[in-house]
């Protein structure tokens, strides 16, 4: 059942990057923030969520764990009462346009919409839904270019964006004895990005970077030749595509296993497509937290014939969040939900003064329970903290280490968390 929070490392938006920044000065989303806004209550009294299922082909697996996940969270929140005395109503999206989906979510009265998983379909989920003053919640969107796609403050995502992965990956050379790295990365937006925050982490963490080179899938021989005459004491990978090709370029060079960090969209399982201990002592990182026992168990009540559980956690967050982001304004209108989604996830926007923490909890009912006391709350879901920033990212991220052994194969070594201060 763990199969999941694997898999979730090498489907996250293979050409997001690229797209999002092309698409990111001319969105046709509203300006200012509106999760920094103070807004009157205007909700007919029924929280909607929608949730848009965006995958289809190869991938439609991945919908299945979030609708899941999301039955279950929304069966809390009735469990509790609701939202004001009234069951809140789920509403899922059909088809595979995203844009479309958004569009006949509006129509049935959605007031916060959970989705995409891909980053390359974000735009157009965010252009419908920010239009129509509608928060967006990703539990998958990992592209960094959505920080600051204009969405006019009604997106937010509880899963990191790929350049938080940056300081575990150095951190590990760091513990593993590294003094200094070489970074091979793949010539792309996600390889660009995770790459420059790799060489910030390192200089911040006192290490010195003495190779950086980019190649193309198919290519890699030259960057590996080039790391290895920078006789690094470990390298850093990142790559989402042939990673393979480039880990076998990296053994045919000479470099041991033990020298090599994986990214977490390089991370798989290779076993023979690799040579006889090519990876053995190598560490890779891997995105989020295995699903607990007790939240697998649930999923399964909902929805048996699950064999992948990509996302749920960060999907039922996301539900989770949104109602009690209507709870704390009593209205289930989107403007209010995007205005106290910062506040509910306990986190802080730039420039703006905290005041005092809120109380984790750890549930829809537990944070009511808070909530009923006068006092402020902070949710820590399934996926861990969340803490929301002003550009609607989370500012800590949870990683999970797996270490290979000599048969290629990865096993769970480890758990590190990534922090930021809040933008």
């Amino acid at each position: 059942m763990n199969r999941g929070s694997l898999t979730s490392a090498i489907l996250r938006s293979t050409t997001a990057a690229a797209l999002l920044l092309a698409l990111a000065g001319c969105a046709g989303a509203a300006g200012g923030n509106s999760r920094l806004d103070t807004v009157e209550a205007s909700g007919d009294g029924v929280l909607r969520i929608g949730v848009i299922l965006d995958n289809a082909g190869k991938q439609s697996f991945l919908n299945e764990a979030q609708r899941a996940a999301a039955e279950v969270a929304v069966k809390d929140i009735n469990a509790a009462g609701g939202h004001k005395g009234r069951p809140v109503e789920l509403l899922i999206g059909a088809g595979d346009d995203t844009g479309a989906q958004a569009g006949n979510l509006v129509d049935g009265k959605a007031d916060v919409v959970i989705g995409p998983t891909d980053s390359s379909h974000a735009a157009a989920a965010i252009d419908v839904l920010s239009a129509a003053r509608t928060p967006l919640i990703s539990p998958a969107n990992s592209a960094a270019a959505l920080s600051t796609y204009k969405s006019g403050g009604y997106y937010f995502r509880t899963a990191a964006a790929d350049v938080a992965q940056a300081s575990v990956l150095v951190k590990l050379a760091k513990d593993g004895g590294a003094k200094n790295i070489a970074v091979v990365h793949q010539d792309s937006g996600y390889g660009k990005d995770v790459s420059a925050a790799v060489a910030g982490a390192a200089t911040a963490a006192g290490l010195e970077t003495v190779s950086t080179s980019a190649f193309k899938p198919g290519a890699a021989q030259k960057s590996a030749t080039a790391a290895r005459a920078a006789k690094p004491d470990a390298v850093i990978l990142i790559a989402r595509d042939d990673a393979q090709g480039a880990l076998a370029e990296l053994n045919n060079a000479g470099l041991p296993g033990a020298k090599i960090i994986l990214s977490d969209g390089a991370f798989a399982q290779y076993g023979s497509g690799l040579g006889s201990k090519a990876l053995e002592g190598a560490r890779a990182v891997v995105p989020g937290v295995f699903a607990s026992a007790a939240f697998q168990a649930r999923l399964l009540e909902v929805n048996p014939a699950l064999k992948d559980l990509s996302f749920a956690a960060e999907a039922f967050d996301a539900v989770n969040l949104a109602a009690l982001a209507a709870a704390v304004a009593d209205d289930d209108a989107g403007r209010s939900i995007a205005a106290n989604l910062i506040t509910v996830s306990g986190g802080t926007a730039g420039g703006q003064d905290a005041g005092q923490p809120g109380k984790a909890c750890t549930s829809y009912a537990d944070c009511l329970a808070v909530l009923k006391t006068g006092a402020k709350i902070n949710y820590d879901g399934e996926s861990g903290p969340v803490a929301f920033d002003s550009h609607g990212d989370i500012t800590t991220a949870n990683f999970m280490v797996f270490t290979y052994g000599a048969d290629n194969r990865a096993v769970l070594t480890g758990h590190e968390a990534a922090g930021r201060a809040a933008g």
